[in-house]
């Protein structure tokens, strides 16, 4: 509803060449719909590896394709466990629910890159927010580093392509330069001919910034739906820098006296957020538990467990509230394929 038909009409026309049932079989797995330019790269690095599409780009670039891309190459028909679950798959220590990964670069940052979901419009929840719509943008996060999530394009062709522009300027190897040019001329060639945009930054993004209510400390942005009375979310009664101090003096707490001490202000947040949820302004717990989700600290995942599943429950996300509990349950900095032997 939010986009226009003429830019439907030409995607459309643009229908990677990819089996319904392998289409479905990775949306199963992961109970999410995944855009074609999802699908169009796979097929572009099909071309460059015919037999490992999913390393096509690893002696160059320094990229793999995982994730959803690894029911695409059969790796989940090779894995021993019975027991996979792929809310957790490639799911790195601070990706939030609306992260999806399908490329990791180096192991030792975690650099990995994902679709991340905002809702477009206020009515029509057109995005992955509503877990059976498309994603967004695409993002990247190295999780060694923090929970910071930055925008690298709207489809995974301008995200690769960023990234290969960076790695053009770092390389001094006059032979290794040939042949990331060589790759970055044949990307943007596919992408101009789908019609893709290769742009950090599309306008489309730009106006779903304007519904982001609050950057959160991921900084991607929560997006809830605001009505004209501007009902739907209120701001915590913190800062980001406050509620940063709190969350430190909790963890950094000597004895676990003085922890509960330093809880008081999350107790006194977490009233104020009974009172918002009752007056439907459900993007304050969000954005708590959030927050306190992103600190990273396990001193908080009692109540992100609270706070996120309700809160998605409230926004009709309940896909988000599955992956959440998942995660938490098992959260992990590394071994996060769940396909590895």
């Amino acid at each position: 509803q939010c986009e226009k038909n003429g830019d439907v009409k030409k995607r459309r026309s643009n229908r990677a060449d990819i089996p319904d049932n392998l289409r479905q079989e990775a949306e199963t797995c992961y109970r999410l719909r995944l855009p074609e330019d999802f699908y169009q790269f796979w097929k572009f690095c099909e071309e460059l590896d015919p037999e490992k599409p999913s390393d096509a780009l690893v002696s160059s670039v320094g990229l793999t394709l995982v994730g959803p891309y690894d029911i695409l190459a059969g790796k989940h028909k090779k894995a021993k466990s019975t027991d996979l679950d792929f809310n957790l798959h490639w799911r790195f220590f601070y990706d939030p629910p609306e992260f999806q990964t399908i490329l990791v670069g180096d192991s030792k940052t975690q650099y990995h890159m994902g679709y991340f979901s905002l809702p477009i419009c206020v009515y029509f929840f057109i995005n992955r927010d509503v877990p059976d719509e498309l994603p967004v943008w695409v993002g990247a996060n190295e999780a060694k580093k923090g929970c910071v999530i930055s925008q690298v394009g709207d489809n995974v062709f301008a995200a690769v392509k960023l990234f290969l522009s960076k790695k053009l300027k770092e390389v001094t190897n006059k032979k290794k330069k040939a042949i990331l040019k060589d790759i970055d001329e044949k990307l943007t060639r596919t992408a101009k001919e789908l019609g893709y945009s290769l742009e950090q930054k599309t306008m489309k993004m730009k106006q779903r910034d304007k519904k982001v209510v609050t950057k959160a400390f991921h900084g991607a942005g929560l997006v809830v739906p605001v009505d004209k009375n501007d009902v739907g979310y209120r701001e915590l009664p913190e800062t980001n820098a406050n509620l940063k101090k709190i969350c430190k003096a909790i963890v950094d707490a000597p004895t676990d006296d003085e922890r509960l001490k330093a809880f008081a202000p999350i107790q006194e947040m977490l009233t104020f957020v009974q009172f918002a949820n009752d007056e439907c302004d459900y993007g304050m717990g969000y954005e708590l538990g959030m927050d306190l989700f992103c600190y990273g600290s396990h001193y908080f995942h009692k109540t992100v467990g609270q706070l996120l599943p309700l809160a998605y429950a409230l926004l009709k996300r309940n896909r988000f509230a599955e992956i959440i509990e998942s995660h938490l349950a098992n959260r992990r900095e590394e071994k996060v394929d769940q396909l590895a032997p």
